[in-house]
């Protein structure tokens, strides 16, 4: 065992982490094929359904071509969705991340292979043929469905097919937007539920694979280079305006509540139609027909929209009238539980609204303010704002908003965490009767010894004790008459065994004539005082013990210690409470150290 803190490191990294590592080069380089190939299916249905011709570049739905008669369009491919969800996997429906998430959370991060077929194909419909939805969560569950697939044909742990299945979601979002880190840190903050170097390190490979992937198809003009969205003059903001940033990160938190709120009234609303559930992505359609007739702006993936906003070329009559037809048009459709996905929406509107605030706002312009708005409502919806502040970055290059960008951010993830209690993407999880948690914190099993929780005041047993001895003493002390076990050492303090208390009891009139010595057992865990908690708490409950004998080695021999319980790790927890919860002045007014009195229990 460990020779105490020293000897402890600061990460725990299996060796295992080299062979997730190297599935993870074939699933980065295979998300990312998929990715750019779903692009491109989105480009040919949206040519032919729009233009009425072959292409495909990604080009914003029109209604010049067909006039009125576009209404039809979506609810054509409504129609077509519908079928493939009855007919094929009802798990094509939503936007994607939820669909990850649950898979994750519940299925052992299995998905059906069937998925990373038919989610892509649908997706491409629905956008293709006019859904306001981006690419990126089809393609976040679909690279995850290769991880997923691809880890299933190898003999691998839970945890290491999760992590091969968020490797898959990240390089596809790194495939489709050219934004490496931020697609990096969207799978740590919304999607492994852990920061270790077990998930983080082939995550990040898969990604750089998928990116290397991109550029060599940008170098040969196959396709859009990073920054996506360059903005054409770097921002520029004053201190007031840095400070101003507060306003937009108000301002998008409480739109976070109204897109959450709106996407899950509309669900709840066609839950009520009296018509089958396949029908209902053709009535979305509709909507979004009638919608792209008021402003076909709002229609499609809408990276073109996108890139009007950042660079100041649409007015604020028009920017607030893109908000609010993207804003129905998405949330209905969306609700009518078609597929598609939430990023690429959320950067139209939440860039919409900063660009709308821009006039009263000081040190920034219209563009500068429509990035900042952009990072903080999707910080807002999707509660990862260090991934909505490094995605503005590296989507627009503009090194100079990071400031402005960082502070919209953390006070719309503040404000929204406060008025929501689950964010759009958890409350769909939520809603099938599962509860994700998105706080990570190092676990006080992880920080804390076994000496410093286990009991020292023990009864101990010499080994040539006779039972009815034993049994006496038991009965007759109150204070060793919840102790779970009973160590049994030799002249030295050595452990030689243990006897359960309830063994003791259930003794018979010929065993309490026995020894100590022929009626103990060898524990089925010992723990050591220089290991960690967590350590400990693994081996008792792979061997179902509640119970073991604290031991420290001394020239090969196992010197007793002391005894742990499983409720004596529970306590571990109190430390931990005391610090969220016990609140102290250390210093008085005069600067001597506060008494005892000045202290306040929250």
């Amino acid at each position: 065992m460990s020779s105490g803190p020293a000897s402890l490191g600061d990460f725990n990294t299996p060796l295992s982490v080299w062979r997730v590592a190297g599935l993870s080069v074939v699933v980065g380089a295979c998300a990312a094929v998929v990715s750019l190939l779903l692009l491109d299916l989105i480009g040919l249905i949206t040519h032919v359904a729009y233009y009425g011709q072959l292409g495909l570049s990604l080009v914003q739905p029109t209604t010049s071509h067909f006039g009125a008669w576009t209404v039809a369009i979506p609810v054509v491919g409504g129609l077509i969705i519908g079928g493939m969800a009855y007919w094929g996997s009802e798990r094509i429906r939503g936007h994607g991340i939820p669909e990850a998430m649950e898979t994750i959370l519940i299925n052992g991060s299995k998905m059906e292979p069937r998925l990373a077929i038919l989610k892509p194909i649908s997706s491409a419909i629905s956008i293709g043929s006019g859904g306001p939805f981006g690419a990126e969560g089809p393609i976040i569950l679909t690279g995850g469905a290769v991880g997923s697939v691809l880890s299933q044909f190898v003999k691998l742990t839970a945890i290491e097919r999760r992590t091969l299945l968020v490797a898959g979601a990240c390089a596809g979002m790194a495939g489709v937007f050219g934004t490496p880190v931020a697609a990096t840190l969207f799978g740590v903050e919304l999607l492994v539920f852990e920061w270790k170097p077990r998930t983080v390190v082939p995550i990040g490979i898969s990604v750089a694979v998928a990116e290397m992937i991109r550029q060599a198809l940008a170098a040969h003009g196959l396709i859009h280079p990073a920054p996506l969205f360059p903005m054409a003059s770097q921002s520029s903001f004053s201190t007031l305006g840095v400070a101003s940033a507060v306003l937009v990160g108000l301002a998008s938190a409480s739109f976070a509540w109204v897109l959450t709120t709106a996407v899950y009234k509309f669900e709840d609303l066609f839950k009520k139609i009296p018509v089958h559930w396949a029908l209902w992505p053709a009535i979305g359609g509709l909507v979004i027909g009638v919608g792209g007739l008021v402003d076909q702006r709002a229609l499609g993936v809408g990276y073109s929209s996108i890139g009007d906003e950042l660079a100041g070329r649409i007015a604020i009559g028009g920017l607030l009238l893109l908000l609010v037809v993207k804003l129905i048009i998405w949330s209905f459709s969306l609700g009518s539980g078609t597929s598609g996905g939430i990023l690429a929406p959320l950067l139209i509107i939440g860039a919409a609204l900063g660009g709308i605030m821009a006039p009263v706002l000081p040190g920034g312009s219209s563009a500068s303010w429509a990035l900042v708005g952009m990072a903080a409502t999707l910080s807002g919806v999707t509660r990862s704002p260090f991934t909505s502040v490094i995605f503005a970055f590296e989507l627009t290059g503009d090194s100079n908003s990071l400031l402005p960008l960082l502070v919209a951010a953390m006070v719309s993830h503040l404000i929204s965490t406060i008025i929501l209690k689950r964010s759009i993407l958890t409350e769909k999880v939520a809603r099938r009767g599962f509860h994700v948690v998105r706080e990570y914190a190092v676990e006080p099993l992880e920080a804390l010894l076994v000496k410093e929780v286990m009991r020292k005041d023990i009864l101990t047993v010499d080994s040539d004790f006779n039972a009815d001895h034993l049994a006496e003493v038991i009965r007759s002390s109150q204070r060793f008459n919840g102790q779970r076990i009973y160590p049994v050492v030799d002249e030295f303090g050595s452990l030689k065994g243990v006897i359960a208390g309830e063994d003791v009891v259930g003794l018979n009139h010929a065993d309490l004539e026995k020894r100590v010595e022929e009626i103990m057992i060898q524990p089925r865990v010992v723990a050591y005082v220089e290991e960690t908690l967590r350590s400990l708490a693994d081996r008792m409950a792979e061997r179902e013990v509640a119970a073991a004998p604290v031991v420290e080695m001394d020239s090969g021999r196992r010197v007793l210690r002391g005894v742990i319980t499983d409720f004596d790790i529970l306590r571990s927890r109190q430390r931990q409470l005391l610090e969220e919860r016990y609140r102290e002045r250390v210093l008085g007014a005069n600067g001597r150290r506060a008494t005892q009195l000045d202290l306040e229990l929250q």
